[in-house]
C-alpha cells in the first residue's frame, strides 16, 4: 500500500545536566538517544569504549565500572530514564553520553469513523491504549474496493489523532477500508477498519435549541432548533429528530419529527423543564447523534 502522509512527533534532545569540565572528564555534552521497553532488560552501550570496560555515571553519581558491551539494566522502569555517561575508568575522560527513554511498542490503534457530513465526508479518529509513553508517528490511508482494483486515497489530517476524506460513492455495497499505522522506536502496529458508508452515518447534535413560553398557555412550551451545521444538505438529506424533556425525577422521550420546531403540551405548570434534541438520518441509516446540550424553560405564568 502506498503511504500518503505521516504525522511526526519529534522526541526532544536529552540535554546534559551540566557542562563538561576542563580536560574532558565531566559527563556533560549532547546525548545519544536510546529507547527501551519498560519491564525488559536494557543495555546501555558506551559509544567510544571500543570493547573496553567503562565507568558509568548518572547525574554526576558514579554507578560503577562495567565490562563491555555496557551497563545492563535487568528490569527497566521509569526510574531508570535519564542521562547517563561513560568514562575511561582510570582518567575519567568522557567517552560518551546516553539519554534513555522508556516505553512500549504501540498497541493496535482503536479506530472509529463516522459520516457526520454525509454524503460529503467521512471523519475518522483513533486512540492508543495503553499509552506507549514514546513519541509515535501515524500513517493513514483508505481504499474502496478489492486490493486488485481499489481506489486508494489520502485521509487528510484534521488533528494529531484524526483525519477525513471525501469523494464518496453513495449506496455502494463495496466497503471502504481505513488503514491506520502507528510507529515508534520500539515497533509498529496497524489497524484496518472496514465499513459501508450508509452504516456509519451519525449527525452531530442539533444546534441553537431554544425553549420559550407561549403567552396565555400555562402547560405548553415552544421548542425550536437548527440542523447541525456540519450536515451539509438538510434539504436533500433531511434529518428526523427525537426530543427528550422532563423535570427533576421525570424524563420523557418522544419522536421522531421531521420539523425543527415542536410544541410540548400537558406540562406541569410553574415548573422548569429541561429539553434536549437528537438527530438521525431520515432514512434510518446509521446512528442517532448524541443529545444536544440541554436548554431549559418554564411555561407561561400569570403576571
Amino acid at each position: 500500500m502506498k503511504w500518503l502522509w505521516v504525522v511526526a512527533f519529534v522526541a526532544p534532545i536529552c540535554a546534559a545536566p551540566y557542562n563538561t569540565t576542563a580536560g574532558g572528564t565531566g559527563d556533560g555534552g549532547p546525548c545519544a538517544l536510546q529507547h527501551g521497553a519498560l519491564g525488559t532488560p536494557v543495555l546501555l552501550r558506551c559509544p567510544a569504549a571500543a570493547g573496553e570496560s567503562a565507568e558509568w555515571r548518572r547525574g554526576g553519581t558514579v554507578l560503577g565500572t562495567y565490562p563491555a558491551p555496557g551497563l545492563a539494566l535487568p528490569n527497566a522502569s521509569l526510574a531508570h530514564e535519564g542521562h547517563y555517561s561513560c568514562h575511561h575508568p582510570a582518567t575519567g575522560e568522557t567517552w560518551g553520553t546516553v539519554c534513555l527513554q522508556l516505553g512500549y511498542p504501540p498497541p493496535l490503534p482503536a479506530v472509529e469513523c463516522w459520516a457526520i457530513s454525509y454524503p460529503q465526508a467521512v471523519n475518522c479518529s483513533w486512540v492508543l491504549a495503553p499509552d506507549p509513553l514514546l513519541d509515535t508517528d501515524f500513517v493513514a490511508t483508505y481504499r474502496h474496493g478489492s486490493w486488485e482494483a481499489s481506489e486508494q486515497g489520502e485521509c487528510v489530517r484534521t488533528g494529531p489523532w484524526s483525519c477525513s476524506f471525501g469523494d464518496l460513492q453513495m449506496f455502494s455495497l463495496t466497503p471502504y477500508v481505513l488503514n491506520v499505522t502507528a510507529t515508534n522506536a520500539l515497533g509498529t502496529a496497524s489497524r484496518l477498519l472496514p465499513f459501508l458508508l450508509e452504516n456509519i452515518i451519525k449527525p452531530d447534535p442539533p444546534e441553537d435549541l431554544k425553549v420559550s413560553p407561549i403567552p396565555e398557555e400555562t402547560t405548553e412550551l415552544l421548542l425550536e432548533w437548527s440542523p447541525p451545521g456540519s450536515w451539509p444538505f438538510p434539504e436533500y438529506f433531511p434529518l428526523k429528530y427525537y426530543i427528550r424533556y422532563g423535570w427533576e425525577g421525570s424524563v420523557t422521550t418522544i419522536g421522531p419529527y421531521e420539523q425543527t420546531s415542536y410544541t410540548l403540551t400537558g406540562l406541569r405548570p410553574g415548573t422548569l423543564h429541561h429539553v434536549q434534541v437528537a438527530a438521525k438520518d431520515s432514512t434510518d441509516s446509521g446512528e442517532f447523534s448524541v443529545w444536544s446540550p440541554p436548554a431549559s424553560g418554564m411555561p407561561w405564568m400569570e403576571p
